[in-house]
């Protein structure tokens, strides 16, 4: 925790708290090991909302008389500071963060207070990382984005599968040489309409992202301590996977950008560290009419008039039902291979959108508040695996989630 992290009156701030996954997450809260010391509030912009959103926690756990009360809104700087001060963690689930999270990143950088957010948008990460990096790094704050179903269960689960292979191989392998990572997905559940939005939005600004991002990396100057380490891709393609009996289709989402940034600021990966990223499914022309299907949301998106449609078709604070979410499920097993050695693992859980994802972002943010002695001393924007690593392995083991060597 940074030194300027010393003497507030919150653990946590639970930004976002009356929207549905704001909720879900503060209700985890409620429920969590730590509740009798968590020093923890509820924040937003609607006091009455808020109040209601205490008194429904209060009807499952009559013990959390304690939670705080803190009014912010994303379109008032000074509130967003006045909030950040008060924390040593905030988490917001507040989005699209490509239109409504930088203010609150900034806040917490000015403040010196560890921030965790849901995000899944590439572009938002790249940006966040460019504008704020160092001077995160230079406070020792942890602005930890995609600490949800993304992209927690792969990112965790790449490091999981590389700590095994380092107890078969031995670390100075993986130190001289380098690791092959490929993860499937397996999963079933809904979506929420804010998960809805973000991907329509991110769909809309791929060209222009693609110009900044080169830019980006242009007028970054290279760490060099990281110029040694090579960080790549497996072949992307459609192929048939007989350990599984189904066809793994390549899936763009943010989740091997996410894995491939702990790799670097990891050294237990390797030099020459590759990983890939597939969905498995049962029938090859189901994937390619999913591929179809993403390529078709892109090119709407591009246009204002079908992309306001495809906006309506969810509203942002839309989420599934209780009934849903108790059937969903997600299974993540990777292959991994140093030297002639492979390795399977799986990370798996319950309903990927919202169980699961308010259960990863509430113990991201216990792990930052009560975990220091345990989590890497690695700063500024960073990966959940970069930024708690382990800690964050054995917390989520702990509640329930399954990490597991198959073979």
């Amino acid at each position: 925790m940074s030194e300027t992290n010393t003497k507030r009156p919150y653990d946590i701030v639970v930004f976002g708290a009356t929207g549905f996954t704001g909720y879900l997450t503060a209700e985890y809260l409620s429920q969590c090991k730590e509740q009798p010391t968590l020093s923890w509030a509820l924040a937003g912009r609607s006091p009455s909302k808020l109040e209601d959103t205490k008194r429904k926690l209060l009807d499952g756990n009559p013990k959390c008389k304690t939670i705080g009360i803190i009014n912010a809104d994303i379109n008032d700087a000074k509130s967003l500071r006045a909030m950040a001060e008060q924390a040593h963690v905030i988490i917001t689930t507040v989005g699209p963060y490509l239109s409504y999270g930088e203010a609150l990143v900034k806040a917490c950088v000015e403040a010196g207070t560890h921030y965790v957010d849901l995000t899944g948008e590439p572009e938002f990460v790249d940006a966040m990382s460019h504008y704020y990096d160092e001077v995160a790094a230079k406070k020792n704050i942890k602005i930890v984005n995609s600490c949800g179903f993304d992209s927690i269960p792969h990112d965790l689960g790449a490091l999981f599968t590389v700590n095994a292979l380092n107890d078969l191989i031995g670390p100075e392998y993986a130190e001289r040489e380098g690791i092959t990572i490929e993860g499937f997905v397996r999963a079933g559940g809904t979506f929420s309409g804010g998960t809805w939005h973000s991907a329509i939005t991110q769909f809309s600004r791929m060209r222009s992202f693609y110009e900044k991002k080169k830019h980006w990396v242009q007028s970054k100057k290279q760490d060099p301590s990281k110029r040694r380490r090579r960080v790549g891709s497996t072949p992307m393609r459609i192929h048939y996977k007989p350990e599984f009996g189904r066809w793994a289709c390549p899936l763009p989402t943010i989740d091997p950008q996410v894995v491939r940034r702990t790799a670097k600021a990891r050294a237990n990966y390797g030099p020459n560290f590759k990983y890939g990223h597939f969905a498995l499914v049962k029938e090859l022309p189901t994937a390619l009419a999913g591929m179809a299907g993403v390529g078709g949301l892109v090119a709407l998106s591009q246009i204002k008039i079908t992309r306001d449609l495809l906006l309506k078709v969810k509203d942002p604070g839309q989420g599934p039902t209780l009934a849903q979410r108790q059937n969903g499920w997600f299974s993540v097993k990777m292959l991994g291979q140093a030297r002639n050695l492979m390795v399977w693992t799986e990370v798996a859980g319950g309903d990927p959108g919202y169980g699961e994802t308010s259960k990863m972002l509430a113990e991201s943010a216990l792990c930052l508040a009560f975990d220091t002695d345990k989590t890497p001393a690695i700063y500024g924007v960073v990966t959940p695996g970069a930024a708690m690593g382990e800690a964050l392995i054995e917390r989520l083991q702990e509640a329930g989630m399954t990490f597991r060597i198959m073979s």
